[in-house]
């Protein structure tokens, strides 16, 4: 993220706070290397199936929109079919929804049966995450941390999308509840990469003066919804972060995020990062 807020009295400078340093782009309906939970015969199956059923997988972190696009595919309907149905269907969301299943959508690999359609294989996904997060650890860790659990999963995809290792996740969710505690905008790259119906590093000034209710750089606060739909290690770290009074994040280089409370050296850890990428642009 650029122009990330200093602390009070600090003076304001260009920074970056960002997201994961890389990002792994997965084709529709690819398979995400052994991270999306297995759900075992959800889905209605018939004697016309094969013994083996097909199966979809949903990696942590789609967008619905990714997830809907997999559905049409793996059910062979016309595209957008599969959107269509959200408004159609009775998908047992919270009030807080509004009807939009975004974080609701759980990852994990459902088998495709003749008889499966659009609005039962989004009824299994949402059932399968108010399952998953109707847990009393994750209920316990909204009350502690002062959210409620549609709020918890709105960090959660944030944090999905932040991180870029699991180790890094508890860290990443401390960082949002230091900011949102201390009064400072969560300047999110991937919040506005959400608004942009984008994937990109690269995040300029302009993108972050966009008029949207995602641009977590111009609101103050957490974003009307989840931005994706989050994992079992993304939800354990938003309900328990990690103990830590950092402030600012930056990937230096894969595998190598630096975590401060200190706006001074997270202007250093930035300009390391500045040097990397210029120089992998050079070669």
């Amino acid at each position: 993220m650029y122009n990330t807020t200093p602390p009070r009295g600090t003076k304001r400078g260009t920074i970056r706070l960002t997201r994961r340093g890389w990002i792994a782009l997965t084709a529709i309906g690819a398979v995400s290397a052994g991270t999306a939970v297995a759900v075992p015969t959800l889905l209605p199956l018939t004697d016309s199936d094969e013994a083996r059923p097909k199966t979809l997988t949903v990696p942590e972190g789609w967008r619905s929109g990714q997830v809907y696009q997999a559905v049409d595919k793996a059910l062979d309907v016309p595209a957008g079919t599969t959107k269509k149905a959200v408004s159609k269907t009775d998908l047992k969301l919270p009030g807080d929804a509004g009807g939009n299943p975004e974080g609701y959508l759980f990852p994990a690999t459902y088998p495709i049966g003749s008889q499966s359609t659009p609005a039962s294989v989004l009824s299994y996904m949402v059932n399968t995450a108010n399952k998953k997060f109707s847990g009393g650890h994750v209920t316990a860790g909204a009350d502690r941390n002062a959210v409620n659990i549609y709020q918890t999963i709105t960090i959660a995809s944030m944090v999905e999308a932040e991180a870029d290792t699991e180790e890094d996740m508890g860290k990443v969710a401390r960082v949002i509840y230091n900011r949102l505690d201390r009064g400072m905008p969560l300047q999110m790259d991937s919040t506005i990469n959400y608004a942009l119906n984008r994937s990109t590093l690269k995040t300029t000034s302009r993108d972050t003066k966009i008029s949207s209710p995602y641009n977590t750089y111009a609101r103050m606060g957490l974003p009307p919804t989840p931005i994706g739909n989050p994992g079992e290690a993304a939800m354990r770290a938003a309900t328990s972060p990690t103990p830590g009074d950092w402030l600012y994040f930056v990937t230096v280089k894969r595998g190598d995020t630096r975590f401060t409370a200190n706006y001074e050296e997270q202007q250093r850890n930035v300009a390391e990062f500045n040097r990397n990428a210029q120089q992998a642009a050079a070669r």
